[in-house]
């Protein structure tokens, strides 16, 4: 596929992430108005609740609420429908545009908002690299657990506390032990971390007992957005056995504002990895899971003119696909919502200019990075930004998802 031509005339160059192909959903607002749904097309926004009033779209009354999950639950026959009207009416020489040009807003005027409403949260394990590493790290070997290569590991998070980019994050307090210390301490995280992710977001769901394959799995996802899921490292070092991560997980995780469709992904599709292990039966799918989606983390200190550049991966790196995931979380019967959130994991390459966490990039701090002001990091610092960016890259056209930033505050004292 090529660039798609749009009226819009800043969506029609090569590296601007929102040209006709992509066609993001959003929530935004301007100035003092409620927030409502949007499409990214170049530098502005198609005010789609305006655009339905007005009788352009002809879709029905779903745009009436400030999030996309009433389109999500009528599945994939109503999406591609949908996205299908948008194209025709944003492509060049579209017999609506005069009628669609007055509801366009300026990106730069706007204020963006969480474009759906989470209903669950799931986090997984699921870079093999990224595995491999925090084994090392952690147990003095890059083995696997006995488990890993057979099911995708993960957890059940918070969706209480996924929100959207630019909201700032306050530096967690919690309970935590030092290695050689007989007794815990309490206090705000020494070793606040990153994860950089994936997130797919379920637009159809199935009913509590209903198992489903990895192709209907597929199907059932609406789209992706990036995801930081900031991780407390020595709260979560001293929480995590038996039963895995709490309190060092649900005090934040961040999604950029843009939900790109699957359908929009779709000729970015790469095969998951030759399997170390044979997957039993359910697991296997008819299509490539992956997606090709370059990936990048940037850290920039309080008071720095710019960012530094800390890594730059790509989702294929992935071991399993989000369709995978999300058939192994229904097998036993879980029932699945239109509006869940399941995040990819950390995603890692072999070298480190390619790890996704600080935890990762320091070698649990034994090894200082640098950035480009000439400060040390081991861990993020108060006042530090991380941003992910992602992109996938097609003939003359690019695919963005719109930066997935966050501020670390300083802790709250604590009893107040």
């Amino acid at each position: 596929m090529t660039l798609l031509k749009s009226w819009v005339s800043s969506a029609n160059t090569a590296n601007h992430p929102f040209p006709l192909n992509n066609l993001p959903y959003g929530v935004f607002s301007v100035g003092d108005d409620d927030p409502r749904c949007g499409v990214a097309i170049g530098d502005m926004i198609l005010d789609v609740q305006a655009a339905q009033e007005a009788g352009i779209i002809g879709f029905g009354d779903i745009f009436d609420v400030p999030y996309w999950n009433d389109l999500m639950e009528m599945g994939p026959t109503a999406w591609t429908t949908f996205r299908a009207r948008l194209t025709e009416i944003l492509a060049e020489g579209s017999k609506d545009q005069a009628d669609a040009e007055p509801f366009l807003v300026a990106q730069a005027d706007a204020t963006l908002h969480m474009p759906l409403a989470v209903s669950e949260y799931t986090d997984f394990y699921a870079g093999a690299q990224h595995a491999r590493n925090m084994g090392a790290i952690l147990r003095g070997s890059p083995d696997l657990p006995a488990n890993w290569l057979h099911i995708p590991v993960g957890y059940n998070g918070r969706a209480s506390s996924v929100v959207i980019s630019g909201t700032d994050i306050r530096r967690p307090n919690g309970q935590m032990k030092a290695p050689d210390a007989e007794v815990p301490s309490f206090g705000p995280s020494k070793r606040l971390d990153i994860e950089l992710e994936m997130g797919a977001i379920v637009g159809t769901g199935c009913d509590m007992g209903q198992p489903i394959t990895v192709d209907q799995a597929d199907e059932m996802i609406f789209g992706y957005v990036l995801l930081n899921d900031w991780s407390a490292r020595d709260i979560q070092g001293w929480e995590y056995q038996p039963l895995g991560p709490f309190q060092g997980k649900a005090f934040g995780t961040s999604i950029s504002p843009w939900i790109v469709t699957a359908e929009a992904l779709e000729p970015f599709r790469a095969p998951t990895p030759e399997r170390e292990k044979e997957l039993l039966p359910y697991l296997d799918g008819t299509k490539d899971g992956l997606y090709d989606i370059e990936l990048e983390v940037l850290m920039q200190p309080e008071g720095a003119d710019k960012p530094t550049s800390l890594a730059k991966t790509n989702y294929s790196r992935m071991y399993y696909s989000a369709a995978e995931q999300l058939c192994h979380h229904a097998v036993g019967g879980c029932g699945m919502s239109s509006g869940d959130l399941l995040g990819s994991g950390t995603i890692s390459g072999p070298t480190p200019d390619e790890y996704g966490s600080l935890m990762e990039k320091s070698w649990a701090g034994r090894e200082p990075f640098t950035l480009d002001t000439g400060e040390t990091r081991g861990f993020i610092e108060d006042g530090d930004t991380l941003t992910l960016r992602g992109a996938a890259r097609g003939d003359g056209y690019t695919i963005g998802f719109g930066d997935c930033t966050g501020t670390i505050l300083p802790a709250l004292k604590f009893p107040v």
